[in-house]
């Protein structure tokens, strides 16, 4: 019988040895796979003319060269820097507050027409974005806006939309009723009950949404795209693609190297922040998907 056991456990074992070498052997794959441009593109913009168009390709660069990365941020570089910077910090700012005023208001008051209101709010989810650029070009045209910051501003004063405020509204639902019936009993008002209570309790989902509204921010072309033809009120993204891949008076010339230099500095911070906050956006998902 010990003989049989110790086999069965050598045997289970195995099977447990061979399974995880098999996720592990499959989980690097896939992760060469998604670094590859990455490390290609980091690459590149270590070496000189010669070198990235040498052949046979090369991958590696022979030795580390920086001109590429001198003399890339003019003052137009700059001025689009601080557009986006800009937007983002309004962004950063009233969008989570103005939606987890929202979700406040859905999940911790009760008042005539709730659940209407939330049915039609999440019925707006289906509608396809780009079934609304027409109404919002036509909208921000009447009002003057083409060629200003005010298509990216003035919306993050109504929210971030349907998908924010529900989820904020799944993560309030975790928070127990009873401390805002307690702070009712002692007279607080419900703004105060909201900022004092409800607000401070959703850390955790508002950081996961301040990450995401950051890289919507900061990688945003389409919006510009649409909205924006004067070379000053590009943002960072847009501008970059205007003169470095599309090419314009100041970028048409540069070189691959130099090209691939301002996407290794354009992608810095995404990459820093989400290993700074990659726990963070870990527990938004999960939050997401197993509240309520």
């Amino acid at each position: 019988m010990e003989g049989t056991k110790t086999k069965n456990l050598r045997s289970i074992k195995v099977r447990k040895a061979i399974y995880l070498t098999f996720i592990y052997t499959l989980l690097v794959l896939v992760s060469v796979f998604f670094m590859f441009p990455v490390v290609y593109m980091l690459n590149k913009s270590f070496m000189t003319y010669d070198q990235s168009m040498a052949l046979p390709l090369k991958f590696f660069p022979v030795e580390l060269y920086l001109g590429n990365y001198r003399g890339l941020f003019d003052a137009k570089m700059v001025q689009w820097l601080g557009n986006t910077l800009l937007i983002m910090v309004v962004a950063m700012i009233m969008n989570p507050l103005v939606s987890s005023w929202i979700a406040y208001g859905f999940s911790k008051l009760d008042f005539h027409g709730r659940k209407l209101l939330f049915m039609v709010m999440m019925g707006t989810t289906m509608l396809p974005g780009m079934v609304l650029q027409i109404p919002m070009f036509i909208i921000y045209n009447q009002l003057g806006w083409m060629n200003t910051l005010w298509p990216f501003i003035v919306p993050n004063f109504f929210g971030g939309g349907a998908l924010s405020v529900f989820l904020i509204i799944q993560f309030m639902r975790s928070i127990p009723r009873e401390m805002d019936q307690a702070a009712m009993i002692d007279g607080a008002t419900a703004y105060r009950r909201f900022f004092h209570i409800t607000l401070p309790l959703c850390f955790p989902i508002l950081i996961f949404m301040e990450i995401g509204i950051f890289n919507s921010c900061w990688n945003d072309y389409f919006g510009p795209l649409l909205y924006i033809n004067d070379e000053n009120m590009y943002t960072l993204a847009f501008g970059i693609y205007m003169r470095f891949v599309r090419g314009t008076a100041e970028g048409s010339n540069l070189e691959i190297g130099a090209k691939m230099a301002v996407g290794v500095i354009f992608s810095i911070p995404p990459i820093v922040l989400f290993f700074v906050f990659q726990k963070q956006l870990i527990e938004g998902v999960m939050i997401g998907g197993v509240k309520g």
